[in-house]
């Protein structure tokens, strides 16, 4: 599992592209201002890009570059202020995909001036004309140190690994379905949550896919009436009310074995729960609230994590005497950061959260009450449903391999979001920019306090 990480949203990177290779051959250069995790694990989310003008550059060679030092002090003076990790990121047009000694030579003197100015972590960086990132990172020691991973998460998934070395850029891009993908998600951490009907599901896949972690987070207990939708669920689960993640956990385990499951019982709105949920490299949301929703949301823009919201109902339609099936209906959203999000997408408004809030707090109407469940309409205290949750949760765990080893023949911009129809049949498809995108400025925020904007989660306003 990688001990640091270095993570761009996909906007990020197709900015950085096109600015480090504008056609000429020559290297170019710009200044990442990197927040970070809460930790543990140490991983740096890019908040902002300062390129350095080709103009401004007293020379630009196929191999060297030299650009005016202002450009530094702008990054110093911005990043000082929330204490960001400063990374020069350069282009190698050769393709050459391993740091030069004309490199190492020019962050002697560059990085040096940075631990000058402020911090405790800077670092450089390449990219090759393939999009390709190679990293590391340096400790006032002037010490340097590999990234051992770098991500990037646009409308495809980029994992770039330290220990893969070469000229041209790495060239073992494992397949999809094989056993190449499945050692490299040995490498990556899943996060779920919501481990319940269309989640235990997720989980299931995700464990048995390889995931070197899987993070399982609900802080609700097995009942006997889900028992019929919830995997790895038994009897005695139910009779002892036991956590629904405990469950889940102990059954990974039992095939996967020790430390692979890491079970949370937290409502996600938690603290403990958003600083979990950050140590992932890719996020499923398989919850029935759109609160829950919109601090998923939240997480995957903070630290530039994709995310993947599975949403499952059964609309009835109903008269005095009769009630009728209605249709069947999946939805599967990839939202990917500094994308259009699931609020872009209406999947919740303002109004509808404060509708859910009242509902929660003052559940006084019945008809407010039958809307919260699976059945539109209906009652149902256990809801058969373990078939439909079965084709949206394999829909969007195969949403992820789809991006993370693309396949499709068409772009994966195309793919936003799927939505499909048992009654009729069919899927509906919106592309990414069928959506239109509100300013995000809690995108690349990282551990800033308070967590994600919101005064509830400041480290002193609320328990671990």
């Amino acid at each position: 599992m990688p001990a640091s990480t270095l993570a761009l949203a996909g906007i990020h990177h197709s900015e950085a592209r096109s600015h480090l290779f504008p056609g000429d051959g020559f290297e170019a250069a710009t200044i990442l201002l990197c927040a970070r995790t809460p930790g543990p694990r140490l991983k740096l989310v890019v908040r902002e890009m300062i390129p350095v003008p080709h103009d401004a550059c007293a020379r630009r060679v196929r191999d060297a570059i030299t650009w005016p030092g202002a450009y530094l002090e702008k990054a110093i003076d911005k990043g000082e202020v929330e204490g960001l990790a400063i990374i020069l990121l350069h282009s190698h047009p050769g393709g050459l995909f391993a740091f030069s000694e004309v490199d190492d030579a020019s962050d002697a003197i560059t990085m040096s001036s940075l631990f000058q100015a402020y911090g405790d972590l800077h670092g450089s960086a390449i990219m090759t004309p393939d999009g390709a990132i190679r990293a590391r990172l340096y400790g006032p020691d002037l010490k340097a140190s590999p990234v051992d991973l770098v991500t990037v998460a646009g409308d495809d998934l980029h994992y770039w690994w330290a220990d893969t070395s070469g000229f041209g850029g790495p060239s073992n891009k494992p397949i999809a379905f094989t056993s190449g993908m499945t050692q490299e998600l040995g490498r990556l951490h899943a996060v779920i949550i919501g481990v319940s009907g269309t989640g235990s599901i997720n989980a299931e896949q995700a464990a048995r896919l390889g995931f070197g972690r899987v993070t399982l987070i609900d802080f609700d207990r097995v009942e006997r009436k889900n028992l019929n939708r919830i995997l790895n669920t038994t009897i005695a689960d139910a009779a002892a009310e036991r956590l629904k993640v405990d469950a889940f956990s102990a059954a990974i385990t039992a095939y996967r074995g020790e430390g692979v499951a890491i079970p949370l019982p937290k409502s996600i709105d938690a603290r403990a729960a958003v600083i979990a949920a950050s140590q992932g490299d890719v996020i499923f949301c398989c919850v029935d609230t759109l609160d829950a929703r919109y601090m998923a949301d939240l997480i995957a823009s903070a630290f530039l994590s994709p995310l993947i919201d599975v949403g499952v109902v059964i609309p009835v339609r109903a008269n005095a005497s009769t009630v009728a099936i209605a249709d069947a209906v999946g939805r599967i959203d990839y939202v990917q950061p500094g994308g259009a999000t699931l609020g872009d997408r209406k999947v919740y408004t303002p109004e509808t959260l404060r509708a859910e809030y009242l509902r929660r707090v003052a559940p006084s109407e019945h008809a407010h009450e039958i809307e919260a469940g699976y059945l539109k309409g209906i009652v149902e205290e256990a809801p058969a449903v373990i078939t439909l949750n079965m084709r949206a949760a394999a829909a969007s765990m195969n949403e992820f391999i789809l991006r993370a080893y693309p396949f499709r023949l068409e772009p994966n911009r195309n793919y936003a979001r799927t939505r499909f129809s048992l009654a009729g049949c069919d899927e509906d498809l919106f592309a990414e920019d069928s959506f239109d995108k509100a300013p995000n400025p809690l995108l690349g925020r990282g551990a800033r306090e308070p967590l994600l904007g919101l005064p509830a989660l400041a480290l002193r306003a609320t328990k671990p």
